[in-house]
């Protein structure tokens, strides 16, 4: 185990163990026995994919049953949360094992909390950051959601198991992580203008070990040896960050509220939803363009009082964010998160105050944070995951409906909010 895993498995509130490396999955008997005492039973947690993959081999070293959810829709939804936690009851007192990435994670992750339970998982893709995360995203009554419940006190990731996964899902892994040079950005803003402070350990967890996860996306799609470690360490750094602040603010910014929005309006391409990772990074490039463009606006000769003069009262923002959702399955998330956020004129004055006293050092360190939007679509590519909004199906005119959508869908300040706030870029269209 390198030194930056075993310190942040240190300071985790549910994992105890995390093993990643060649041929560990061997070790699968051995760490369940450590990890949980008194010889009880596991169960297996697979889709036909998973089971392929990993989850018989699992199944053969435990000796134990399996739960095979063999639905094609399979999504992380509450029904099927439901229909796990039912194949879970049948098992009583065994520990489940969900052998998959992202979805079966979810879902055995909340099903298992439901049922009072401690979990496992091995993971077969390295396509998101979710394995050691707190929570469980999952869409419930049209909305995605993030579900309170602990994260697996196991994780195992055979670089073998993960090097034989579909390329797409690595692609897709490497742009999950890749965002979390925007997220950083959106925190830093946060913390500069007293939204929310930066909790240092977890800003370490997460962006220490960021040049080198990323450093190299062409070995990482080669599934060469040093640069897949690297990278799903990474992966799992960003989850325990998540892990210890139980927030997602660690490793989520404006780039994710795009991919929960899209998510709600069931956004597919040929009847199947692009990959978290495809939407995330997609919508990295954008922010990182929208960064690049925000540097160069002298923020500290800013008009204060312009802004504060065109910024809504409470009414006005509260309708807007009706107009912005009426017809949706939610019409009420936008008016609810952008009431979470929303601040008076007073208010306002202050922060852009505050943000004009401080931009000249905020703009050296954002700068040095940040990649310019040509690197980003560079290094997206060579991982082999689209950059554009057309190559996951969502056209221009989408795109830019979707950026006060976006703004409007989560409470977490970002550099969209900045940007209203300030009136610094036309990204809103007639809504700036």
């Amino acid at each position: 185990m390198s030194r930056r895993l075993d310190e942040a498995l240190a300071h985790a509130r549910d994992t105890r163990a995390c093993v990643v490396g060649e041929g560990v999955l061997a070790e699968m008997p051995a760490i369940m026995a450590e990890q949980f005492p008194g010889g009880g039973a596991a169960v297996v947690v697979a889709d036909p994919r998973t089971w392929q993959a990993a989850g018989a081999q699992v199944a053969a070293l435990l000796r134990a049953p399996h739960v095979l959810l063999e639905d094609d829709g399979l999504y992380a939804e509450m029904r099927y949360v439901d229909r796990v936690a039912a194949a879970l009851a049948r098992h009583p007192d065994a520990v489940p094992v969900a052998v998959g990435s992202g979805t079966i994670n979810d879902l055995v992750k909340l099903a298992a909390h439901r049922l009072h339970r401690p979990y496992a998982v091995v993971a077969t893709a390295a396509s998101m950051d979710g394995y050691s995360a707190y929570g469980a995203s999952i869409t419930d009554q049209g909305a995605k959601q993030t579900f309170a419940c602990p994260a697996p006190r196991a994780i195992v990731a055979d670089l073998a198991v993960l090097r034989r996964a579909p390329q797409d899902m690595t692609a897709s892994g490497y742009a999950d992580l890749f965002s979390k040079i925007v997220a950083g950005a959106d925190w830093m803003l946060a913390d500069a203008l007293g939204v929310e402070a930066i909790d240092a350990r977890a800003w370490h967890i997460v962006q220490d070990g960021l040049p080198a996860a990323l450093d190299d996306p062409a070995a990482v799609r080669e599934g060469r040896s040093a640069a897949l470690h690297d990278f799903v360490e990474g992966l799992m750094l960003g989850g325990f960050a998540m892990q210890a602040l139980q927030s997602s603010r660690p490793a989520s910014g404006a780039e994710h509220q795009f991919s929960h929005l899209w998510d709600m309006e069931h956004h597919t391409v040929d009847g199947r939803a692009p990959s978290h990772g495809f939407k995330v990074g997609v919508a990295t490039h954008f922010i990182a363009g929208v960064y690049e463009r925000l540097l160069a606006v002298p923020l500290d000769r800013l008009d204060t009082a312009a802004c504060c003069a065109a910024w809504p009262t409470w009414p006005e923002a509260e309708a807007r964010a009706r107009r912005l959702y009426a017809g949706t399955p939610f019409p009420e998330l936008g008016v609810v998160e952008t009431r979470a956020k929303h601040i008076d004129r007073d208010a306002l004055a202050a922060q852009l105050e505050r943000l004009k006293r401080g931009w000249p050092e905020l703009k050296v360190r954002l700068a040095a944070q940040l990649l310019p939007a040509r690197e980003v679509a560079r290094r997206l590519r060579l991982a082999g995951a689209p950059v554009e909004p057309e190559e996951i199906g969502i056209s221009r005119e989408r795109m830019a409906a979707s950026v006060l959508k976006a703004q409007h869908i989560r409470r977490r300040f970002t550099v969209l909010d900045l940007v209203l706030r300030t009136r610094a870029l036309p990204i809103f269209g007639d809504e700036k």
